[in-house]
């Protein structure tokens, strides 16, 4: 992983889209700074299209893609993208699966939540689980005192067990059912929301994340980009990000705005 401050200037000149996680990347602590709020503005008024691409749950992102300062958002780990059309009053709601596909998936995982709770003394269901439509997160460190890896891994065991996909994020453990993951529904939005290809312009994507679920981004993109809190999880990863911020979360995605803008 190369500093961000050596990226170069040529490929700063030709990145047209910003893919960025939420949690941990462009929050501190669990919230937002200031300086991260105004990164996505002015990657916005530099007419580069941003949308995140983020773990948190369905009632979040049809907040976020109304109201922040962004061109659609990819949810619950890539169970779907929502787009707001501003001039039609419209929300584009485009999921993986049916919503009688997702209910039947919910029952299941009603079964897997009771094993791991009873399973994993500390761990709780997220907080925002009432707010997602597709996926269970566990949380293993937002709402609680942080849990183990040998805990963290033990929740991700009873998921995969139970036939279920499980990616872990700096704060909950997602799982799911079904064959899509944050990457495979970035590329659907591309070919349904922007008419291209994503293969043919990955080199004018930056992608920013900084933690396991955001490993699919890590190995596709070569201008992937990592905030400085990715170290803590460099041992685990198979794919790291090309770059890295000097600092932490928000203020990390702060630094990153700051080399990519003129």
């Amino acid at each position: 992983m190369k500093p961000i401050k050596y990226f170069p200037q040529e490929k700063s000149s030709a990145i047209n889209y910003l893919l960025t996680d939420i949690d941990d990347t462009i929050t501190h602590e669990g919230r937002i700074p200031a300086s991260a709020f105004q990164a996505l503005e002015d990657f916005s008024n530099a007419d580069i299209k941003v949308i995140p691409i983020t773990g948190r749950p369905a009632g979040w992102c049809d907040h976020i893609a109304r109201m922040w300062p962004v061109d659609g958002i990819v949810g619950e780990n890539g169970a779907f993208y929502f787009v707001y059309d501003f001039h039609a009053k419209k929300m584009i709601r485009r999921y993986f699966k049916t919503a009688q596909e997702r209910a039947r998936d919910q029952i299941k995982l009603t079964t897997i939540k009771q094993k791991i709770i009873e399973s994993v003394p500390g761990c709780v269901v997220s907080a925002d689980q009432p707010y997602r439509e597709a996926d269970l997160a566990i949380d293993f460190a937002e709402d609680v005192p942080a849990l183990s890896q040998t805990e963290i891994d033990k929740i991700v065991h009873i998921f995969e067990k139970n036939g279920a996909s499980a990616k872990v994020s700096s704060i909950h453990v997602n799982g799911w059912f079904g064959a899509y993951d944050k990457l495979s529904m970035t590329k659907l939005m591309f070919r349904e929301v922007f008419k291209i290809d994503l293969d043919t312009i990955k080199e004018n994507v930056i992608f920013a994340g900084d933690s396991p679920n955001d490993e699919p981004m890590f190995e596709y993109f070569p201008n992937a980009v990592g905030v400085a809190n990715v170290l803590a999880f460099q041992n685990s990863l198979v794919f790291k990000p090309a770059w890295i911020t000097r600092e932490k979360g928000g203020a990390g995605f702060a630094e990153l705005a700051k080399i990519l803008l003129p």
